[in-house]
């Protein structure tokens, strides 16, 4: 039996986080009313506070800190109870429930984000998923690749035969037979087709990994990852995480595991990939790992399959509070000065909609809307009002970064019957070189039957040579006016509106003050 004897002292717990001494660095659990909500290191995840460690609350989780609890700190290998009082938390006296709008439990997890773990889901709740799985993994076989479970759904099935507690989605992976990255891009690309073809919506993460959804019996949606990989060289390179020497009979002819109760295929030796993935100390609960892929494999991966990921996970960030939040802002100035010079509007295209403010704006006014954005979730309310309004409002996923989305998405819109108007608002300066050029690709595509684009974006000053971000302005790139302007031009349009506007924004922390907004308006004629 472990020993039930704390190696941690915990000081104090306040709004700030948890204070507490450590002899050693040892994963620990904070348990509200018994529920296991956080998860932390006690010396990596901590930082020296007033002579004490201090381990901050993720700020994910700061929203729900408002009442009182009955707060337990446990070690999570051996249970040792290293503190356990009832705490107030802010000013209110009820009890603290971290719920989603739902009342579904949620956590965080290894990720520090904030989700619904396998935990509090009982059988009746992930049947849809086991079955997804299965039906997934057959589709997988029947496309061409022998996929299996990977990360942390084969360390459950291996260590656990079932999920782990602390984890919240389906990881699946599969070795292609193919020896060339862009081999094994246009593959993951086919079996995205035939996994949309059967009726699963599918989100592409990379151009080797992408997300199922599955909807579980309470109407929860959970992600099911597919993660592809390839030999190179002697060296096994599986998206996400891994890249090592590897045995190729280590992965075929493959075996089975179980999960759940469900037997599902497997590497032929899944603790070679657990160790791989995990390290030797594999078979160690650790609800707070934290991957540590070598820097020479993050940019192998980078450079083969994410080059169309570039700011996806800062964008997705931001909106992650908001992206089920209906959005209440007012419509930008440059919807308005849209709707003013264009009174006849037949077709609106608002490219960089993000929370779809605009999009829905101009929807709801009767005006056939398209609204594309490559952070896919931050529409989510707004999608739900669509189905339940009714309103002339789609939205699509587009990525500046990827070509294939942005000529595909140009063809389509230059096919439509009324003559579209396109609008940026504050896209251009969130965006690198090659997203203005992908941008105006996609312009020049969408109007070569005519039209207008209209674009605000923040811009550099006379001198200014670059901007450097301060605060939450991490995200801006102000562009020069006039370097805009020219790739309009040298596309084929013609510059009818050039000036500088005040600065306006729909949310506060997107606003970058005493920066000149640059208004420009071009046009391709018939």
């Amino acid at each position: 039996m472990p020993d039930q004897t704390p190696r941690t002292t915990v000081d104090r717990v306040d709004e700030v986080g948890v204070h507490l001494s450590a002899g050693e660095d040892l994963v620990v659990d904070v348990l509200f009313d018994g529920r296991r909500i956080w998860s932390f290191w006690t010396v990596r995840d901590t930082r020296l506070d007033g002579g004490v460690l201090l381990a901050e609350w993720p700020s994910m989780l700061k929203r729900f800190l408002k009442g009182t609890t009955r707060l337990s700190v446990v070690e999570h290998v051996t249970g040792a109870v290293a503190y356990d009082a009832e705490v107030r938390l802010g000013d209110r006296d009820e009890r603290i429930a971290v719920v989603d709008a739902t009342g579904r439990p949620l956590s965080i997890d290894k990720s520090n984000r904030i989700s619904t773990m396998f935990d509090t889901r009982d059988e009746e709740h992930v049947k849809p998923l086991l079955d997804s799985t299965e039906q997934v993994l057959a589709a997988l076989h029947d496309a061409g690749v022998e996929a299996f479970p990977a990360y942390g759904t084969l360390l459950g099935a291996i260590r656990e035969q079932n999920f782990i507690g602390h984890d919240n989605d389906v990881d699946l992976g599969y070795v292609s037979r193919h020896t060339h990255p862009l081999d094994v891009i246009r593959e993951s690309f086919r079996l995205q087709r035939a996994l949309r073809e059967q009726g699963y919506a599918v989100d592409r993460y990379s151009a080797a990994a992408f997300k199922v959804d599955v909807v579980e019996a309470d109407g929860g949606v959970r992600g099911l990852d597919v993660f592809g990989g390839y030999f190179l060289d002697g060296r096994l390179y599986l998206m996400g995480e891994i890249g090592t020497p590897f045995q190729e009979d280590w992965i075929f002819p493959l075996g089975t595991c179980t999960l759940a109760g469900r037997t599902l295929p497997a590497p032929a030796r899944p603790e070679k990939l657990l160790e791989a993935t995990y390290g030797p100390g594999w078979k160690v609960p650790d609800p707070a790992f934290h991957f540590e892929t070598p820097r020479t494999t993050y940019r192998r991966l980078n450079g083969w399959f994410r080059g169309g990921r570039a700011m996806r996970n800062e964008w997705d960030r931001r909106f992650s509070m908001l992206r089920e939040k209906l959005p209440t802002g007012k419509p930008s100035a440059l919807a308005h000065y849209v709707a003013e010079q264009e009174p006849d509007l037949a077709r609106l295209v608002d490219v960089g909609a993000g929370r779809a403010v605009d999009a829905l704006w101009f929807a709801r006014q009767g005006v056939p809307t398209l609204g594309l954005d490559f952070a896919w979730g931050a529409a989510n309310a707004v999608r739900r009002t669509v189905d339940a309004e009714g309103v002339p409002l789609e939205l699509g996923w587009m990525s500046l970064n990827e070509p294939r989305s942005v000529m595909a998405w140009g063809a389509r819109v230059a096919r439509f019957e009324e003559r579209p108007v396109l609008m940026a608002n504050h896209l251009l300066d969130a965006v690198d070189q090659l997203g203005v050029e992908s941008f105006v690709r996609f312009a020049r595509m969408s109007l070569s039957g005519g039209g207008r684009v209209y674009a605000d974006f923040y811009a550099l000053q006379a001198g200014e040579d670059r901007y450097v971000p301060q605060g939450r302005t991490d995200w801006i790139r102000p562009k020069r006016a006039e370097d805009v302007a020219d790739a309009l031009e040298r596309s084929g349009a013609d510059i009818v509106h050039s000036t500088q506007v005040e600065a306006t924004t729909t949310r506060r922390e997107f606003a970058v003050a005493d920066r000149p907004v640059a208004r420009l308006v071009g046009e391709w004629r018939k």
